[in-house]
């Protein structure tokens, strides 16, 4: 689900027609005020990186455990929050700024965190794992029933099939198998977590930032895939995209049910300018979905946050407030999906910064070089297929993931992590990270269907499998069937 004031509840979940034209009137008021600020340069910016990573409560047999009510009750954390499901949970970091060993600081915050989440899990007979989409998952357990006690939920879910004119969602996902299913609620979004990415960037370079982000998509997903199965079947290397875009699909407002712009989907095209273009697109194509009324001053942008919350690109631009109350821009980065290990999910934030870095110090924009629908056609082809995909790369080539990562993108991510100063050990140790995973080939999926492969088609057996492996903490490269 949606950072930011998305995380915010909301006092019901019933709206009036009258809530929807006067959210609509605060909703452009304060689109035209950020083209203002955007203009001025209004936005404050210190270069800081966080994240939100999303993680599943399982019980005993490895099934998911619906408690997460509970289990935060018994936690009380402040970083730890409920999802949209009961047996998912958001674990957030504070921002740490993109200087020296800021990918061990992430990783150290990140193992406490975890540790306190099992630790409290535990007590409850319960086990806490991070997947993109856990195989033991069935279609039965994504009922209303298991949905997190919140209003805002409960609002999303029946605007959306307001929108459908209350048809059910239909999933149609083939890959390795073919899985077609019609479900009548928005609970299917629960099964997809993920772990994302919130880089603060300067206003003067934000289009670029974006438009790198996006270029950056097809290769993230490629070199971190983790979600092989739904429901028993064998589908896509990273199953979470097609699934998230088809469990909350409403258009735009050409026709509510085939609108021309999906509220999930890789967006329509690069920034041209200004970071505001995203904003007015969501103004003018996208229908409110939870009116909610804030008694705010326009300046707390809490209509346009909320609205933009609603909308799930696979790179979106987010609006946040420091504690001085000054605003800032981030981009929020959701192509990757949760797990294997806490060191490959650092690994991961570490390829990703050192790519979009030296990207964004090329003099030349590199989205001149690949055209906006080739990147959409490297981040659909890495989720069928992962390392294997065929991409294409700046230079017009086109080759496979694998052969790119070694010889274009490793060294970037270097380059732009030598840039930015940091700890060169750090550099070391995380891009050798992504490296071996490279050379050996072995992803958080291809694990999962080599375990399969081996052991048989027994979904839970392979979740329990890959919790242990997962608690023992070693990079994916090294797990074993």
């Amino acid at each position: 689900m949606g950072s930011d004031i998305m995380g915010r509840e909301i006092p019901s979940s019933h709206f009036s027609p009258e809530d929807f034209k006067a959210f609509t009137e605060h909703l452009n008021a304060e689109t035209q005020l950020i083209g203002q600020w955007l203009k001025q340069g209004h936005f404050a910016y210190k270069k800081r990186v966080g994240y939100e990573l999303e993680a599943w409560l399982v019980d005993n047999n490895f099934r998911p455990a619906p408690i997460n009510e509970r289990f935060l009750q018994a936690l009380d954390n402040p970083l730890v929050v409920p999802e949209l499901a009961s047996f998912n949970i958001e674990l957030n970091s504070p921002p740490e700024y993109l200087s020296g060993d800021v990918f061990k600081r992430m990783e150290e915050g990140l193992e406490k965190t975890c540790r306190q989440c099992r630790t409290r899990a535990r007590l409850l007979g319960c086990e806490l794992v991070t997947i993109g989409i856990l195989p033991s998952l069935r279609e039965a357990d994504l009922a209303l029933e298991h949905m997190s006690n919140l209003s805002r939920y409960r609002a999303l879910n029946e605007q959306v099939l307001r929108l459908r004119h209350g048809r059910p969602l239909r999933i149609n996902i083939k890959g390795q198998e073919h899985l077609r299913t019609v479900h009548n609620n928005v609970m299917l979004e629960a099964a997809t977590t993920s772990f994302q990415l919130h880089l603060q960037v300067p206003t003067r370079n934000a289009a670029r930032y974006f438009n790198a982000a996006i270029l950056l998509s097809g290769p993230m997903v490629a070199v971190s895939s983790n979600s092989p199965f739904l429901f028993g079947k064998d589908l896509w290397e990273e199953t979470r995209i097609p699934l998230f875009e088809q469990s909350v699909s409403v258009g735009g407002h050409k026709n509510s049910e085939e609108g021309d712009l999906k509220r999930v989907s890789f967006g329509t095209g690069y920034i041209k300018k200004s970071l505001l273009e995203c904003f007015q697109e969501n103004q003018s194509h996208f229908p409110v979905l939870l009116p909610v009324l804030f008694d705010e001053p326009p300046e707390n942008l809490a209509h346009l946050r909320l609205h933009n919350g609603t909308i799930w690109r696979w790179n979106r631009p987010l609006i946040g407030f420091n504690t001085r109350g000054e605003p800032h821009l981030r981009i929020e980065h959701r192509v990757v999906p949760a797990g294997p290990s806490i060191t490959d999910t650092i690994a991961n934030a570490a390829l990703f910064i050192g790519m979009i870095e030296a990207l964004i110090e090329k003099e030349d924009p590199p989205e001149k070089n690949l055209p906006f629908h080739l990147a959409r056609h490297n981040f659909y082809a890495a989720a069928r297929q992962g390392l294997d995909a065929e991409l294409y790369w700046l230079d017009g080539n086109r080759g496979k993931a694998s052969a790119l990562f070694t010889e274009r993108l490793l060294p970037l991510a270097r380059t732009g992590l030598e840039h930015l100063e940091l700890n060169q050990h750090d550099i070391q140790h995380y891009l050798g990270i992504i490296q071996q995973r490279i050379a050996t080939g072995q992803t958080g999926a291809r694990w999962q269907r080599r375990y399969v492969a081996a052991h048989g088609h027994d979904m839970d057996a392979l979740t329990a499998a890959y919790t242990e492996w997962q608690h023992r903490g070693n990079p994916v490269h090294d797990w074993t069937v």
